[in-house]
């Protein structure tokens, strides 16, 4: 498999995709609200070039990524990537705490969910200005869930241990992904390939985003069963 693709000019509008609700549970703390996730975005934007920073969709997927993986991620092998894919450090005099914190509210909010197997909102945007206007709603939904499998995609390019696993446990769930990336962007991945062809396209956003949320939790089913 290719390694994924490189953060995307951020597309988000302010406004979350909306998608079905059902399984959901209130999260015994509070979940970051919308001014808190600006907040975030624009921590993320000042990180000093030429680290490359996620953008907020992206880590989304990302920390979904380093919470199904067979054994737990130490937080400071995972957090570094944050502000910069690579994993470069950041330079002396900025200062992260904000940011991390931020950041750690959302990684403890989707551990619960991921570890209760219920339902939890991804942070994927409606399109706007002129890309909201796709004729195809099915290819508009894929453009706006891009960055978050971009995102996890990452994490199992840096973490590779769930991806590692019998092609069985994981290829229904990473079909559910991928099939929304470009097939030239997935290398020597037949079996893959196949699978994403058996696969009907999301109709719209709401069965795209659903789909990240089964995908997820099935991948987190496959590597508790190693455990």
């Amino acid at each position: 498999m290719s390694a994924p693709p490189r953060r995307p000019a951020p597309r988000h509008a302010p406004r979350r995709a909306k998608a079905s609700a059902t399984g959901r549970d209130s999260a015994p703390f509070r979940p970051l609200g919308d001014a808190e996730l600006g907040e975030l975005q624009a921590l993320l934007d000042t990180v000093p070039p030429p680290l490359d920073p996620f953008d907020v969709s992206m880590l989304d997927g990302f920390l979904c990524g380093v919470l199904v993986q067979p054994e737990p991620i130490a937080q400071a092998r995972w957090m570094r990537h944050v502000t910069d894919v690579d994993g470069r450090p950041v330079p002396a005099p900025f200062d992260t705490g904000r940011l991390q914190a931020l950041v750690l509210r959302r990684h403890a909010e989707l551990a619960a969910a991921i570890g209760d197997r219920r339902w939890f909102d991804p942070w994927v945007f409606e399109l706007s200005g002129d890309a909201s206007a796709v004729a195809d709603e099915s290819a508009a939904a894929s453009e706006a869930v891009l960055p978050w499998v971009a995102g996890i995609a990452s994490a199992f390019e840096i973490f590779p241990e769930l991806t590692d696993m019998p092609d069985d446990a994981t290829l229904e769930p990473l079909a559910l992904l991928y099939r929304h990336l470009d097939a030239d962007d997935l290398d020597d991945a037949d079996e893959l390939l196949a699978q994403i062809e058996t696969l009907e396209h999301a109709a719209d956003l709401t069965q795209a985003v659903e789909g990240l949320v089964r995908a997820t939790l099935l991948l987190a089913d496959a590597a508790a069963a190693l455990r």
